[in-house]
């Protein structure tokens, strides 16, 4: 008995009875306790999402402080060609010492009417404006553009009284080739051209000097989202043709050329993208030999859009 007892007295004192336990003070119930919903992987720092996320977000801010930023035309006939075309320029920079000749005086004659600043400034610093271009001594500033709503090219046609044409690009990213675009577009009779948001060119001042000033006289509008901008403009009663390597119809067979008309441009390589042709209504094709390697956007553009001209001409002489 005297044992038992021994043996009672230690369990009281070191507590590890079985069915004894030791309070806690509530720490395990409040350990336990849920800390809300789990952050979205792109709002948990350290996540690979998250990273990503915020590197789009440092790529964004980088190409709208840049699109805030003036452009510079570069070169004696760009600069000339853009005066004439009263592209809107701030100032026209002229280096020290340079050659003078016709394109100079005209150029220096056309700013001072318009009442453009003239600046002579040192060859190095007109090098560092136009990053190394081949600028030949002249650059002409103009401001960041302002690009018009997707709204602003239905009532451009409506003022102009004739069928709607217009010209989206999906994905175009080479200066050069959006400005050579627009410069089709505005001489075979389009109202405007819609660019997406992301992923496309902007209005540099390459694609400045390559539209030869016309970009200053057809809106160019930006959509936010591209698909659902042909979806709001077919229920509109606008056609969506895609023009396209493999394209269901030969430029030959498109019938809906004298229809109120978007003309859908890819990329060089990819194309247009999935969601983009499925809201075509058609897809056309430009006919080649051979052997010949595809034509890029820009040319091929000015084949279409001259074949679409064509056409409107001769539906209305049949009118």
């Amino acid at each position: 008995m005297a044992g038992n007892s021994r043996r009672q007295g230690a369990v009281r004192k070191t507590g590890t009875k079985k069915g004894q336990v030791v309070g806690s003070g509530g720490q395990r119930r409040k350990a336990l306790e849920g800390k809300g919903p789990t952050p979205k992987a792109e709002d948990r720092p350290g996540h690979k999402a998250y990273r990503a996320a915020n590197a789009a977000k440092t790529r964004e801010q980088a190409r709208q402080k840049k699109a805030d930023r003036p452009e510079l035309i570069a070169g004696r006939n760009p600069v000339v060609e853009a005066l004439r075309a009263d592209v809107p320029g701030t100032a026209l920079y002229v280096a020290v010492n340079i050659e003078i000749d016709d394109r100079v005086n005209e150029a220096v004659r056309l700013a001072a009417d318009k009442g453009i600043s003239i600046l002579e400034i040192p060859r190095e610093e007109l090098d560092r404006k136009t990053n190394r271009a081949m600028h030949q001594g002249l650059g002409l500033q103009v401001p960041p553009f302002e690009y018009a709503h997707p709204d602003d090219l239905m009532a451009a046609a409506r003022d102009s009284g004739n069928t709607p044409l217009f010209v989206a690009l999906d994905g175009v990213t080479d200066p050069r080739n959006l400005g050579a675009v627009i410069r089709s577009a505005a001489a075979f009779g389009a109202q405007g051209v819609l660019l997406p948001e992301r992923r496309s060119a902007g209005m540099t001042a390459v694609a400045w000097r390559t539209s030869a000033g016309t970009a200053a006289k057809l809106p160019i509008a930006v959509a936010t989202n591209l698909t659902r901008q042909l979806k709001a403009w077919a229920s509109e009663g606008l056609m969506i043709v895609g023009l396209d390597a493999d394209g269901t119809v030969d430029i030959d067979s498109l019938e809906l050329a004298a229809d109120p008309l978007v003309i859908v441009l890819g990329s060089e390589g990819r194309g247009l993208s999935r969601l983009v042709r499925e809201t075509c209504d058609a897809t056309v094709s430009i006919p080649m030999a051979a052997g010949v390697e595809s034509l890029n956007a820009s040319v091929a553009a000015g084949v279409l859009l001259a074949e679409v001209a064509r056409r409107r001409r001769v539906a209305g002489r049949l009118s």
